[in-house]
């Protein structure tokens, strides 16, 4: 933080770290948290802090003890063999909304951000001959980079690595630090934090530009996607907002959101005062939504809340940033797809979204519009001509993809051009990377670790009748782990368990020419030698739950401790209860209120809840 915005901060705080006001309104003054997570606890104010270390479930597993990754199977070579969906795209059973992947993120870059560690490059091979290889690489290799450790580790002490962000759901993505948010904030940029508007940058109702103040050298950082950028990058408060469609459009709905908040507190109520009043209202409906919504809706249950706990550490744990919340990868298709009338856009306005690169098709009364791989990342132009209302309410429409072991092409093969050159980015493999390099424990050891009973087998892991590869013509003896016929789809079922045909969009699950059982045992031979990352997204889903036995315990772990160890939590917060009485504001929104209340689209209009596809 800059000294002068520091002193601007702290100089609206009294002693015990009450807002201070000379207004009646707020007379009493109430504490609000700091933008770096510090101070949550007071017996421990760096616990969620900024900048900490991941905290660790259990010991970290490295070689030499103290840092060196254990090696396995190199990743790509597992990722064509596991992960890969072989183009067939299967949808949540449950109906899971395109909602549940857009908020994870939004929560996602609320709570966590790994640091790169310059210089330390570990790129890993990839085999253009790999008969089961779909796409070339010019440059032979995965781009990977090891995580930065906290000083003073991976010497003579294992490796810890470093979150970038608080750990506390306190919507830091609309918000930021505190050089960023001034620059987000109305006003001059100086500074100087006291003579700033209550109300967040929003031209024409969407998130600024990096030109929105003239001189694009002096605005906010922005993830461009290694060029793959189309025009200037909107600003908001995590600097990954552009990354695709949906991740813009919830970050502009929250700062939609603070300002509606504004705009019904009193005029009379200092600029700092109606801003963190705001604030402290969006915090508690990205808890409340995620908590009441997305979560249960995922069938993650918690233990029921019995208030804040000081000795619970809501410090984000590596397994859960690592490999827990990774998992959520598979839920993503390899598009973006809305369904909305087709009122919302004139014959001009879908011209020019074809334009763009959205694939339009009206059928009847709706329109339906889909922005591929290759168009729906880092293009903010797009998302302005879609507009916010519609693609809000198109996210709640169709379904996400199954929560399993297969991957779309999205995730496991995102092109990066180079003069004559182009380079493959494989998400999914650098998942498994990922956990080697952050010392996880295997598959195993995460099982014990998370009170789970351990899997005698790889049949036992994937919940299917066999691990040994079939006698089927169609395949080669003896090397059917390297045989592209091994990943067909010989059977595909809808919701309702009956039969569809190849390449149907109604397909939830599916069987395939051989076991994904089968395929591990002949990647990795022994089940204790299993990569945490892999054996987890391989289990079958638990009974009304979206996920396997050891990410429901990650994820219900993680969500407690962040939960019990807020001492701002909604359930907690007594400041609520005065702003709901003094101003009539409430944070019990779901998201369906939230979007009503902020756009055109009609709150009758939505599914109760937008994370059910509708």
């Amino acid at each position: 933080m800059r000294r002068s915005a520091r002193r601007t901060v702290v100089g609206l705080v009294v002693a015990g770290g009450l807002l201070a006001s000379g207004a009646a309104e707020a007379s009493a003054g109430f504490e609000y948290q700091s933008l770096d997570g510090s101070g949550n606890n007071r017996a421990h104010p760096d616990w969620g802090k900024a900048g900490g270390a991941y905290s660790r479930v259990g010991p970290a597993h490295y070689t030499d003890g103290v840092g060196a990754p254990f090696s396995g199977l190199n990743a790509r070579y597992i990722s064509n063999r596991v992960f890969n969906d072989a183009g067939q795209r299967l949808s949540s059973p449950r109906g899971v909304s395109q909602w549940a992947t857009t908020w994870g993120q939004f929560v996602d870059h609320t709570f966590g951000l790994r640091v790169g560690e310059p210089g330390a490059t570990a790129n890993f091979p990839y085999d253009n001959n790999d008969p089961l290889e779909s796409f070339r690489n010019d440059f032979g290799m995965v781009p990977f980079g090891r995580s930065k450790p906290i000083d003073g580790t991976g010497g003579d002490k294992p490796r810890e690595q470093v979150n970038a962000l608080g750990s506390y759901i306190d919507a830091f993505a609309v918000y930021g630090t505190p050089d960023r948010l001034e620059w987000m904030r109305e006003g001059p940029v100086d500074d100087n934090m006291a003579n700033n508007s209550a109300k967040l940058l929003m031209p024409g109702g969407n998130l600024p530009r990096r030109d929105a103040r003239g001189d694009i050298q002096t605005a906010p950082g922005v993830d461009e996607g290694n060029g793959r950028m189309r025009g200037r990058g909107m600003v908001a408060g995590d600097g990954r907002a552009n990354e695709n469609t949906g991740l813009l459009a919830v970050q502009t709905l929250f700062a939609r959101e603070h300002n509606r908040i504004v705009d019904r507190l009193p005029q009379s109520l200092p600029e700092e005062v109606k801003f963190q009043i705001a604030r402290r209202v969006v915090i508690a409906t990205q808890q409340y939504i995620t908590y009441t919504e997305f979560l249960p809706t995922l069938g993650v249950h918690l233990k029921p809340y019995r208030g804040y706990q000081p000795d619970v550490n809501a410090t984000l744990g590596n397994e859960f940033a690592t490999i827990g919340y990774r998992g959520a990868h598979s839920m993503i298709h390899d598009d973006i797809r809305l369904k909305v009338p087709v009122s919302r856009y004139t014959p001009a306005q879908l011209d020019l979204l074809r334009a763009k690169g959205a694939v339009v098709k009206v059928v009847g009364d709706t329109v339906e519009l889909t922005m591929s791989a290759a168009e729906a990342p880092f293009n903010p132009d797009l998302f302005e001509e879609l507009r916010l209302g519609p693609v809000l309410q198109g996210l709640g429409r169709y379904p996400a993809a199954a929560s399993d072991e297969q991957m779309g092409e999205l995730i496991r093969s995102i092109p990066f051009t180079a003069p004559g050159a182009t380079a493959i980015f494989d998400i999914t493999a650098v998942d498994i990377e990922r956990g080697r390099d952050h010392g996880m424990p295997t598959y195993q050891q995460m099982r014990a670790l998370y009170g789970l009973s351990p899997k005698t087998s790889f049949a036992a892991i994937t919940g299917e009748a066999s691990e040994s590869f079939p006698a089927d013509p169609e395949l080669t003896p003896g090397n059917e782990i390297n045989d592209p016929d091994s990943l067909d789809f010989i059977r595909l079922r809808d919701k309702n368990g009956r039969d569809v045909p190849a390449g149907s969009e109604e397909a939830v699950s599916g069987e395939r020419r051989t076991t994904t059982a089968s395929r591990l045992k002949a990647l990795y031979g022994d089940v204790a030698k299993l990569d945490a990352f892999v054996g987890m997204v391989a289990e079958p889903k638990a009974p009304g739950r979206e996920f396997g036995d050891l990410q429901t315990a990650i994820w219900r772990k993680q969500f407690e401790d962040l939960r019990d160890g807020d001492r701002f939590f909604y359930g907690n917060d007594p400041v609520l209860t005065t702003i709901k009485q003094r101003y009539g504001i409430d944070y019990r929104q779901n998201l369906g209120d939230v979007i009503a209340h902020n756009t055109d689209v009609p709150r009758n209009v939505l599914a109760a809840n937008v994370f059910r596809a509708s």
